[in-house]
């Protein structure tokens, strides 16, 4: 006969409440400061911190889209984030679905070189990529540095490896029985992907589009170098706050806050969907 299990010891409980304290302050503190900073007048940011804010004023929400272009670097956003995701899910549904379910030559390479690919860090593609940019735009004319187009692109070979292989876990995983059924219902390979498979992995498709965009909508590093004054995107477009004299803290932190909305609300209505297909690609 089993014996029930003993309780942890009060010390362990102890030490795990404090810990857990610490951990949600050390996440909270900062929003909160951040929060307070966006409701308080600049000479309240700008001088001595204080925990309190003397005055509370929404008008940096309402200054931040006077200051810098900030809707035109919203716009910019979501349009290379979101052309950046269609693309990736697209590209990766294929290419994941051909490698989970037929066999062809280099089959096994070209697997290991999609994951090999996320071992290396980005800023090593930053110069080739800008002088591959330049060149195919003096030799075609064909503007890709500087653009939109130059920058999904970009973004699309940050996210299309790591779609790629979380896919073809999520599709190994659902029975090739679906398939065979499909198949004797007449049903061809491309039939059989938009019927079958891909309703059968809306989790690992979903948990694909929140990381494309997700790495699209908050980079910096490429975007600061790839973008002129006309495709400037949100995250580099914050530095517009910051003059020669002075920079304007709250509304930095007003619209950091008003760009983080999007993000933090598609998580939130995707997360189910997100850490289903992240732990059913992940276990596979």
């Amino acid at each position: 006969m089993s014996s029930a299990p003993t309780a942890p010891p009060r010390s362990f409980l102890w030490a795990r409440g404090v810990f857990l304290t610490l951990l949600t302050g050390f996440v909270l503190v900062p929003v909160y400061v951040m929060v307070s900073s966006s409701l308080k007048p600049l000479q309240d940011v700008s001088g001595r911190f204080s925990w309190l804010p003397s005055g509370l004023t929404v008008s940096p929400y309402f200054d931040i889209w006077d200051t810098v272009p900030l809707a035109r670097y919203f716009v910019n956003s979501l349009v290379v984030a979101g052309a950046a995701t269609v693309l990736s899910v697209i590209v990766a549904v294929f290419a994941a679905y051909a490698v989970s379910r037929y066999r062809f030559p280099g089959k096994q390479v070209f697997t290991v070189t999609v994951l090999s690919t996320q071992m290396f860090p980005g800023i090593l593609f930053l110069l080739p990529l800008f002088l591959i940019y330049v060149n195919i735009g003096n030799a075609t004319g064909i503007a890709l540095y500087g653009s939109r187009g130059g920058l999904i692109l970009t973004y699309l070979t940050f996210s299309l490896p790591f779609s790629i292989w979380m896919l073809i876990g999520y599709f190994a995983s659902i029975p090739r029985a679906l398939d065979e059924a499909a198949a004797v219902d007449g049903c061809g390979p491309v039939a059989t992907l938009f019927r079958i498979v891909i309703p059968a992995a809306i989790p690992g498709i979903v948990a694909v589009a929140v990381y494309a965009f997700m790495t699209a909508w908050g980079e910096v590093l490429f975007a600061s170098i790839m973008t002129n004054d006309t495709t400037r995107t949100l995250s580099v477009g914050l530095q517009g706050y910051a003059t020669q004299n002075d920079v304007y803290w709250n509304q930095v932190m007003a619209a950091s806050l008003t760009i983080s909305v999007p993000v933090v609300a598609g998580f939130l209505l995707l997360q189910r969907y997100l850490v289903a297909g992240l732990t059913a690609g992940a276990v596979k």
